[in-house]
């Protein structure tokens, strides 16, 4: 594969996998089904706004890494990756943190629904809860990430440089001479208040003659 698809490639997945798991943050995650119809007779729906959090930050960060990662130099490119794993190892971890535990990444919409607050007394509310696919692809993302992550770190040096157009610009007086000779070595104007009076028209500033 060549430098300019595989760098392509790597962005791509990035963008694919940090979006995904920003539409996976608003889709349902679980279903609790409470005793004595506390919700007013019915489950309540919790979303993976409820559950993690956190999960829409870490996709947004990993959008933004992504598009610094399209114009960084090679030393910046190895802080990237190895942040980008660190946003997958937390998007995993927060997913599977809440699919070993339903009852308590729901409590917060069981307490919106019935007003019953404290661990033990939402756990006594819940009868059951079934776990939807969200969670898991939102922690198969996390993963993916990770691999992502670890991809940029190995790869990195076989990228192709970043466009010129993103180094600094020099503006030190002989970068401006190198830049147009025929300003090398001129006289210096004459003062002209009809030339001023129309460079201050323009915006300009006269006296930085």
């Amino acid at each position: 594969m060549s430098a300019r698809r595989l760098k392509s490639t790597i962005l791509l997945a990035g963008v694919a996998a940090n979006g995904l798991i920003l539409i996976a943050w608003t889709q349902q995650w679980f279903t609790v089904a409470l005793a004595l119809d506390q919700a007013g007779g019915g489950p309540v729906v919790v979303g993976g706004d409820v559950a993690a959090a956190g999960l829409s930050a870490l996709a947004l960060a990993g959008l933004a890494l992504v598009g610094a990662l399209s114009i960084a130099g090679p030393a910046f490119r190895l802080v990237l990756g190895v942040l980008q794993a660190l946003i997958g190892a937390t998007v995993t971890l927060s997913s599977v943190l809440a699919i070993a535990d339903p009852v308590s990444a729901s409590a917060a919409a069981v307490t919106e629904a019935t007003g019953v607050s404290g661990e033990s007394s939402v756990a006594s509310l819940v009868q059951s809860a079934s776990t939807s696919a969200w969670p898991y692809l939102a922690a198969v993302l996390g993963v993916l990430g990770v691999a992502l992550g670890v991809a940029i770190v190995v790869t990195v040096r076989r990228w192709p440089q970043s466009s010129r157009k993103y180094q600094a610009a020099q503006f030190d007086p002989e970068s401006r001479s190198a830049i147009d000779p025929a300003d090398r070595g001129a006289p210096a104007r004459e003062p002209d208040a009809i030339a001023d009076w129309d460079a201050l028209s323009d915006g300009g500033d006269p006296t930085s003659r």
